[in-house]
């Protein structure tokens, strides 16, 4: 199945409505388990990469993971465009409740030449490795200037089997408020769309703003391999 297919297949207007209401919304299954190993079997060819990452000497977490250099694999291409152009009304949307001026062209490699004309050239997709007692804390995946308000993970391993803990994990910080967390139960295979930073939540008197941080849990035992797909480009 190609990405075009997988995008078109997906339950939009459940997605979109819990993204809204909640900054996070599960998208269902996106790769099969071949597709799934294939793409962790990637981590070990660094032909494949630009950057490696030791979570630890940046005080991120415990684990490590690797940008993905250009070209991309085919199917993390195809998913970038497809999901980018689902996105890009959203997104736009988000902006216009939060009243910010920036819109998001329609198609991904038009919103790339404007994040490259500025600096931001590096490409963002990545694949995240985490062994027993490893991490992520809580953060935000913002690179510069050009940022879009919503990226994918899609977990590689089967949490069934694999390993244990290293559930996914949002957190909402509201005005005035404490902080809300959600945990995103995933499957081998599923995918789910989550806000990168800001996002519009409605309340009695309008819409505000709440800031979103995710991270990962600590993995108890066994090895997890996630992929992220991040649509604006790093300086």
């Amino acid at each position: 199945m190609n990405a075009d297919t997988i995008v078109s297949s997906l339950d939009w207007p459940r997605i979109l409505s819990e993204l809204d209401e909640f900054g996070v919304a599960p998208t269902g299954l996106l790769l099969d388990i071949k597709t799934c190993q294939a793409l962790r079997e990637l981590y070990d060819r660094d032909a494949h990469f630009r950057s490696r990452i030791v979570m630890q000497r940046h005080g991120f977490g415990s684990g490590e993971y690797k940008y993905f250099a250009n070209p991309l694999p085919q199917v993390i291409a195809g998913l970038r465009h497809g999901f980018y152009e689902r996105l890009a009304p959203f997104a736009n949307g988000w902006n216009e409740r939060m009243g910010l001026d920036r819109r998001y062209l329609p198609v991904l490699d038009a919103f790339l030449a404007e994040c490259h004309a500025d600096g931001q050239t590096r490409p963002t997709p990545l694949l995240l490795k985490y062994g027993p007692g490893d991490y992520n804390c809580l953060h935000q995946d913002v690179y510069g200037e050009h940022l879009f308000p919503v990226q994918l993970v899609i977990l590689l391993s089967d949490p069934q089997s694999e390993f244990e803990g290293g559930e996914f994990v949002m957190t909402e910080q509201r005005p005035r408020m404490q902080s809300r967390a959600e945990v995103v139960p995933l499957g081998i295979g599923h995918g789910a769309l989550f806000a990168v930073n800001d996002r519009p939540k409605a309340g009695s008197r309008g819409d505000y703003r709440v800031k979103m941080r995710h991270g990962v849990s600590r993995i108890r035992s066994g090895e997890r391999f996630t992929m992220g797909i991040i649509f604006h480009d790093a300086k």
